[in-house]
């Protein structure tokens, strides 16, 4: 099995970031060591590259805000298709690949909280990258969509025909409000999500789950070409966090 040098997470602001540690559970699951962590602080792109150059060898590394939406284009990276963000980065001997797995993250969440998608209704404010990950994902798995407008709209995409007008949502998720787990307070339906953590979250908030799960997406999709049927499972995983 082929590991990296170094695997991790890049953003700002990243202290808080659950990201390494999964890293960690999982790799000691699989029984990858000699890896070493890294919290690569960057506000921008020039700040993102001064940090990987002064990294040789392979890296696999979780990429957060504002990053997500300009590494494509700084590395040469094609982005993902209308989704035009990326969350998982790779260099393999020194070439750049990249995929988003936040969609898939909060549909493995939905299906954890005993939500399943492709006979659900998701209702979702906002319309930038995260917003767009999340209703691709939802839609390729058969799930129907309620749009609000909020701060960005949704724009069109292949989610188009899992848009419907209204309708009782099963689940629901504003992309508008602020980090650190606030409720919406317009949003009211069956079962509202957040998908901010903070040092206050718990085992079972979906924000951690979704969290776990869209790193376990990245390992099944992504980072692992052989052996995925060790990986595992999210369980395991979160309660491994919450050690």
């Amino acid at each position: 099995m082929k590991t990296p040098a170094y695997w991790g997470i890049s953003g700002f602001p990243i202290s808080h970031s659950l990201t390494p540690r999964l890293f960690e559970i999982v790799g000691n699951a699989l029984e990858i060591d000699e890896v070493r962590p890294v919290f690569l602080e960057a506000n921008n792109s020039e700040e993102f590259k001064r940090n990987i150059e002064e990294l040789n060898g392979d890296l696999w590394i979780s990429i957060t805000s504002p990053l997500k939406h300009i590494i494509g284009e700084l590395l040469g990276i094609s982005d993902e298709g209308e989704i035009n963000s990326i969350n998982q980065l790779m260099r393999t001997n020194g070439v750049w690949n990249g995929i988003n797995t936040d969609g898939y993250g909060f549909v493995e969440a939905a299906k954890y909280i005993g939500i399943n998608p492709s006979k659900s209704i998701l209702k979702i404010r906002g319309g930038g990258s995260t917003a767009r990950s999340i209703v691709a994902a939802w839609s390729e798995s058969g799930g129907e969509i309620i749009p609000i407008n909020g701060r960005r709209k949704l724009v069109s995409g292949p989610w188009d025909i899992s848009i419907i007008e209204n309708g009782e949502a099963d689940i629901s998720v504003d992309l508008d409000v602020n980090p650190g787990g606030e409720e919406s307070q317009t949003i009211k339906e069956k079962m509202d999500v957040s998908i901010s953590y903070n040092e206050y979250s718990k085992i079972d908030d979906f924000a951690v789950i979704m969290l776990a799960s869209q790193h376990l997406e990245a390992w099944k999709r992504f980072f692992l070409y052989e052996n995925i049927e060790k990986l595992p499972n999210l369980s395991y995983i979160l309660e491994k966090l919450f050690d």
